[in-house]
């Protein structure tokens, strides 16, 4: 009989010729359980999706309320369903006032898709610039946008009439012009290893769009719900964009992405053609009933506050001679080695040393820091402690 590893390997598509391999049985909090008990502290929250940790009571309970009730009904959009209207009226309560319509998708590479077309629609133009080192999901219309040319390359051609330039580069401003139906944008880039926009960078191309009837588009599929000690990356800058991009942490463990725009921009989908957007599972009433749930234990349980917190201890706590700098805020970090080498071996063994780490795709001398925003002291401890063991290690050896 083979074994569950043996048919991993065997049935399910692979995305790397090294997976990690680890046969998790369990989660739960900020914990997963591997075979014979071992347990490993998850310091990248499933790629900042489990921000509420793992199975928190609340979620789980909405979740099995809502399967009570019913599950998939119909194609998205045409049927009134009380999860999706209250997780709706919630977020948009929290964000902008011109940001007051959800469309409700299956992940982040879909909100992108879904994004693109809006802005195309809608400004009936097609020129689309986003930013080198930008990781926006790995569908055609999301790689055409994505900032590495690596991951590019072996599927072009791809959407055309999209162009790159350097995060934090003012030249934009001279690409952005009356051809230009959008710009795409990370807040904060994520993969590229945490760096953040100089000052008023985002002001700028906020004017720039209002000036040229261009759409701004802010990528907060990471950023979003607390993750980097703000609720959204629009409550840190003071910028609010044409369309949101959301998902990760939007569904509290559940699959789940939505764009979110004004109502009067987002109606351009309706016609000319009817359907100019429509999606099978988006919506779907047991991911909106868990997202809501872990939205709202976000907001009664402090973690934003919590986030900071912690986010302090960590960088307060990891130092060691390999160690060059940690970049980020909350619990968004990159901690950057003196040698990109250490970085994969620092993933590799994390596991060892009860730890589940993980490196940036566009970034190779830092390794990523991103646990639920749950985690305590006491926990956040045991994790620094196990980092500088291991870096120790590798200093030994």
């Amino acid at each position: 009989m083979l074994t569950n590893k043996q048919l991993f390997l065997r049935h399910l598509g692979q995305t790397s010729p090294s997976p990690l391999l680890l046969e998790i049985e369990k989660a739960e909090g900020i914990w997963l359980y591997g075979q014979g008990g071992k347990k490993y502290l998850d310091l990248i929250s499933g790629v900042s999706v489990s921000n509420t940790g793992h199975r928190h009571p609340k979620v789980v309970d909405a979740a099995k309320a809502q399967i009570d009730s019913y599950m998939h009904l119909m194609v998205y959009g045409e049927l009134i369903q009380s999860p999706q209207i209250r997780y709706a009226e919630k977020l948009t309560s929290l964000l902008p006032g011109n940001l007051d319509t959800c469309y409700f998708v299956n992940s982040g590479s879909e909100a992108v898709e879904g994004a693109l077309k809006l802005a195309k629609r809608y400004t009936g133009r097609s020129r689309i610039i986003s930013f080198r080192n930008a990781y926006h999901g790995s569908t055609h219309g999301a790689l055409s946008v994505q900032g590495n040319e690596f991951y590019k390359n072996s599927f072009r051609p791809l959407l055309p009439d999209t162009h790159l330039v350097d995060f934090n580069d003012s030249d934009i401003l001279n690409q952005i012009d009356s051809t230009t139906a959008c710009v795409i944008i990370e807040p904060v880039q994520a993969e590229g290893g945490v760096i953040f926009p100089d000052e008023g960078y985002l002001q700028t191309i906020r004017k720039r769009c209002d000036e040229t009837g261009a759409l701004l588009i802010f990528d907060e599929i990471q950023t979003g719900f607390g993750r980097i000690g703000h609720l959204f990356a629009i409550n840190r800058f003071g910028v609010a964009p044409d369309i949101l991009l959301l998902a990760k942490a939007l569904g509290g463990g559940m699959p789940l992405g939505a764009f979110i725009s004004s109502s009067e921009k987002m109606s351009s989908l309706t016609l000319n053609p009817v359907l100019g957007h429509i999606t099978t599972f988006g919506g779907h009433p047991v991911c909106c009933a868990a997202g809501l749930a872990s939205l709202e234990v976000i907001l009664e349980e402090d973690l934003v506050e919590n986030c900071r917190k912690r986010s302090d201890l960590f960088k307060l706590r990891l130092e060691h001679p390999l160690i060059k700098s940690i970049r980020g805020e909350g619990l968004l970090l990159a901690v950057q080695l003196n040698d990109p080498e250490y970085v994969k071996s620092i993933v590799a063994r994390a596991p060892e040393y009860g730890l589940i780490l993980d490196y940036f795709l566009f970034c190779n001398d830092s390794f990523r820091i991103a646990p639920p925003l749950i985690i305590g002291e006491e926990e956040t401890e045991y994790a620094c402690n196990q980092i500088i063991k291991m870096l120790d290690a590798i200093v030994k050896d």
